[in-house]
């Protein structure tokens, strides 16, 4: 029996309509707050209460990853590993933006489950901050793009060493600079670039913190400078102490970065402070500028 033209043109047709459309490719850009008094909602992406005004320009479908940045690093990490687990699998890819201890968090979760199976997830969070799965499918890490760090605490602050943050808050013990540097392996990062934005205004009590600092954390820090513990390093203008160089070469001295850490803005001015202030102030400012022009 002859096949009708009909038949001909309709089974194409439905074979169309029967194959599922594939996934859009989407990129967010996720910014990591560091310590805090506790004061965001874990799990609500939209808010952005520790940064500034939630109508700011701040990359490409900004999140909000907050955690309670009172507690210690390991307890809270899930938080992380739950929004990158929502935003940066399958064909989704992410842009990530992050301050203080928040260099900590996101530093922790690709040494030790960057290399680990992960659930591919639809990118619609519940109220917790957990995203549902698309096929079933897992890949090996996430899906990241680069790093910017606004006073990278990864190795810690001399503030911490001192108790000069003589507070009951648990991730103090965190931030002891030998404790910081030892949390995971700083060297780990799956081959993302973590691209560092160092201040240096400094404060009244600077002389607690070696080199140049933004009244909370220094050079060594900000600048990802590897070791055990901090040491002093400085704008090349101040002649009694190393040079923190930018790129990611080693520092005057001969002082080495961590691997895949490139010091990309470094506070000659003096004119950039710690914190947000509520306003995607100081050194954020910098990081926010950044991810506005390159996290597309």
């Amino acid at each position: 029996m002859p096949i009708s033209v009909r038949a001909v043109l309709v089974a194409p047709v439905a074979a169309l309509l029967l194959t599922a459309p594939p996934a859009l490719a989407t990129n967010y850009t996720l910014w990591i707050h560091g310590k805090n008094s506790g004061g965001t909602q874990p799990g609500n992406y939209a808010d952005f209460s520790n940064w500034g005004p939630s109508s700011t320009a701040a990359g490409v479908n900004k999140k909000a990853v907050n955690w309670d940045g009172r507690q210690r690093i390991g307890g809270q990490n899930y938080r992380i590993r739950d929004a990158l687990d929502c935003f940066c699998t399958g064909t989704n890819w992410c842009y990530i933006a992050v301050h203080s201890a928040g260099d900590l968090q996101i530093g922790y979760a690709l040494s030790l489950y960057g290399g680990s199976a992960r659930y591919k997830k639809n990118a619609i969070p519940n109220s917790s901050g957990v995203c549902g799965n698309t096929d079933g499918t897992t890949q090996v890490g996430w899906n990241i793009k680069w790093v910017d760090v606004a006073s990278g605490a990864g190795g810690g602050s001399e503030l911490a060493d001192k108790g000069e943050w003589a507070t009951s808050d648990p991730i103090v013990s965190d931030l002891v600079t030998t404790t910081a540097r030892s949390l995971y392996n700083h060297n780990t990062t799956r081959g993302i670039w973590f691209y560092m934005f160092a201040g240096s205004k400094g404060t009244f009590y600077s002389g607690l913190l070696p080199g140049q600092d933004d009244d909370a954390v220094s050079y060594h820090s900000t600048g990802g400078v590897a070791g055990s513990a901090g040491g002093a390093y400085c704008n090349p203008s101040d002649w009694f102490c190393n040079d923190l160089t930018t790129g990611s070469g080693a520092c005057e001295g001969g002082f080495a970065k961590w691997s895949y850490h490139s010091v990309k803005f470094r506070d000659d001015g003096e004119a950039y402070g710690h914190g947000a202030n509520g306003n995607w102030e100081g050194i954020v400012s910098k990081v926010r500028a950044d991810v506005v022009t390159y996290a597309r």
